[in-house]
């Protein structure tokens, strides 16, 4: 570890490798702090019995050549590393529900995803026609989504205002058609009441244009940035918890670890939560009125999910996703639940293997679950680095959610049971303890139409030399976080610069 970095990173998740990366390159001495036994946050993977499991992230979507996450990943030169399998081309999400035995598909590339749900819905043109136009012209207005110069998305405040379900539901009088369009919406964690379009298009767009799971896991990826990373230069240092940030004469000049290690810098990027990040440093040094509103933003619902190990040969692989619904309203209102119609929704993925066959060996299922359910257990935690008992009332809170789910599970997939050869859980605390993020929370913080300023998170503070970047920043999922990094180190380096340099990596691939 050196006496002192340029750029000190917080927090090792995608958002952070990436500001990482773009900083080291332009020849700055760069420090990442992680916590964990692994690097990546939500691009950390577990294995139980030899068996590989994403802990965050299932699919990606945007990276076939010319697509901006392909851009985005050309440019941190992590492109040739990295092994893919496309997710079917016409119907990588599988909508479906309770009593309906139709399949309703969402296709790869927006002719094909017209034409599929066309087909199946044929009185119905117009009104995709008109939804997927306003997808498309809803992304066109985010600059660097598209890998372009432009005003940062939040100063178009009409966007933040316009709500994505009563838009979908102008559409059509079709109940079927309206949930089908809004039926990946866990991707998001979708809310009736607050949700705005935008969210909704920046979630689905990238997907619909290419879908791709990573081989192996998503934790090739972070691999590949810590590799690129110290080719640059950088350090990263692993079980190294931020606890305390020295401030002096209004800057942050150094960061003590849970070690009592030292580490002192000229830049700071936070790439853990906003709320604990204040807390860390201290709400004296940040405006009352904003520490309060980042302590008020609610975070999104956190979740269930089972990660099942199948038998040899025993279920074919599924190259598509699920995701399933009790019936309509459970759409947009899936979070809303009792202990009696659990789940009201969920989402099946299985990993690809490299050299995958026929067969697939492990199914991971996914549903809400309010962080309020496993409360009375706050006050442990349990990581790799960190083993802690939450007991045998956990163990048997667990086991009776998963009876439940295997329950639901078999109506889709009948001989699911069968095919089990060991199942393990992941509820609202792992999350937090893993990931770090407030309540388990799945996507950072609530976007509310009825609030929209509320969830504003500037990469700038009020602390000249410290940053965010992240999840809560900008958007969730794994484009959303890599241009989370970009416009942290646009702050820095200049927008016009950072774009022109990633868009010549792409002009350069084009002409070699």
């Amino acid at each position: 570890m050196k006496d002192h970095y340029d750029i000190v990173i917080i927090g090792s998740g995608m958002g952070g490798l990436v500001a990482a990366n773009i900083m080291a390159r332009e020849g700055k001495t760069v420090c990442v702090l992680e916590k964990n036994n692994q690097y990546g946050g939500n691009l950390q993977t577990f294995v139980r019995e030899k068996t590989i499991f994403d802990t965050g992230v299932h699919y990606l979507g945007g990276l076939s050549k010319g697509q901006n996450l392909h851009r985005y990943f050309k440019y941190l030169d992590i492109l040739d590393g990295l092994e893919f399998k496309q997710l079917n081309e016409d119907g990588f999400d599988i909508i479906t529900f309770d009593d309906d035995p139709t399949e309703y598909a969402h296709a790869q590339g927006y002719a094909n995803f017209e034409n599929s749900l066309i087909t199946q819905f044929p009185k119905e043109e117009k009104a995709i026609k008109a939804y997927t136009a306003k997808l498309q012209e809803t992304c066109a207005k985010f600059p660097l989504y598209n890998v372009q110069v432009g005003k940062p998305y939040y100063e178009d405040s009409d966007m933040f205002e316009f709500p994505a379900r009563p838009f979908i539901d102008s559409l059509t009088e079709n109940d079927t058609l309206r949930a089908v369009l809004a039926g990946s919406n866990l991707l998001y964690a979708g809310d009736a009441e607050k949700s705005p379009f935008y969210v909704h298009a920046l979630s689905v767009n990238s997907y619909i244009e290419s879908a791709y799971r990573c081989a192996d896991g998503g934790s090739q990826i972070t691999k590949l940035l810590i590799r690129k990373l110290k080719e640059h230069g950088g350090d990263a240092f692993k079980h190294q918890e931020v606890v305390d940030f020295t401030v002096a004469d209004k800057k942050v000049v150094s960061v003590t670890t849970v070690n009592g290690d030292v580490v002192k810098g000229g830049v700071f990027i936070s790439n853990i939560e906003p709320k604990t990040t204040v807390k860390l440093v201290g709400e004296e040094h940040f405006r009352k009125s904003y520490g309060n509103r980042i302590a008020a933003i609610d975070s999104t619902i956190s979740a269930f999910s089972i990660h099942i190990v199948l038998k040899p040969n025993s279920f074919k692989y599924l190259n598509k996703n699920y995701y399933h619904f009790k019936d309509h309203d459970a759409v947009w209102n899936g979070h809303k639940y009792t202990d009696d119609n659990w789940p009201r929704t969920y989402m099946v993925s299985m990993g690809v293997r490299k050299n995958q066959d026929e067969w697939g060996d492990q199914l991971t299922a996914i549903s809400y679950m309010h962080y309020d359910e496993v409360a009375q257990w706050e006050d442990t935690f349990n990581t790799v680095a960190h083993k802690n008992d939450r007991g045998m009332t956990y163990a048997e809170f667990k086991a009776a959610k998963t009876e439940v789910f295997l329950n639901e599970l078999e109506k889709k997939f009948p001989n699911i049971r069968a095919c089990i050869q060991s199942v393990h859980t992941s509820t609202p605390l792992s999350y937090r303890d893993y990931i770090g993020c407030n309540r388990g929370s799945m996507y950072g913080y609530v976007k509310d139409v009825n609030s929209p300023l509320m969830s504003f998170i500037s990469p700038r503070t009020r602390v000249p030399n410290l940053l965010f970047t992240g999840q809560s920043l900008n958007m969730h999922g794994i484009l959303g976080v890599t241009i989370s990094g970009v416009l942290t180190c646009s702050e820095l380096l200049g927008q016009e610069y950072l774009v022109d340099k990633i868009n010549a990596a792409s002009d350069k691939a084009k002409t070699a």
